[in-house]
């Protein structure tokens, strides 16, 4: 199994309000929104990054996305662990993964967060995919820690 993970980050919302945003992911339904909205005014590193990200759709529980060249990915929510933490399974995707967004207070209204991938690679796709992996879970948390929980 090989292990990645974000750099801690520090959200300033209490605990229980990301937890409660992210653990239904039928919220980001204004998140997308926001985006459309936004993106003529997003710096153009950041918009095409955006822009890789095709056919986004969800519910309360999954998550389906198309991200060329890797393909489709669907992930569903297994495991709630209110307020703590969010552990998701792929269920469509080219290599198999779980993913885990796990938070701790830090006071009353701020918290930290860190995202973590477990996958079972081999070594030569380890090498092909290892530096897209730990930037895709860095730039999937400065998402996260963007949000107006």
């Amino acid at each position: 199994m090989t292990t990645f993970e974000s750099t801690i980050r520090q959200i300033n919302y209490p605990q229980q309000n990301v937890y409660n945003k992210l653990s239904d992911l039928s919220n980001l339904q204004a998140l997308k929104e926001r985006y459309e909205l936004m993106k003529d005014t997003m710096p153009e590193e950041a918009r095409q990054q955006a822009e890789k990200i095709k056919d986004m759709t969800f519910n309360s529980d999954s998550l389906s996305v198309n991200v060329p060249p890797v393909g489709s990915i669907r992930l569903r929510i297994v495991d709630r662990d209110e307020p703590k933490c969010i552990k998701f399974e792929s269920e469509q995707s080219p290599i198999p993964f779980n993913f885990w967004i796990q938070l701790l207070p830090v006071t009353a209204t701020t918290s930290k967060m860190k995202l973590t991938i477990k996958a079972e690679l081999n070594m030569f796709i380890k090498q092909m995919v290892k530096k897209p992996l730990q930037e895709g879970i860095e730039k999937i948390a400065d998402v996260l820690q963007m949000i107006q929980y």
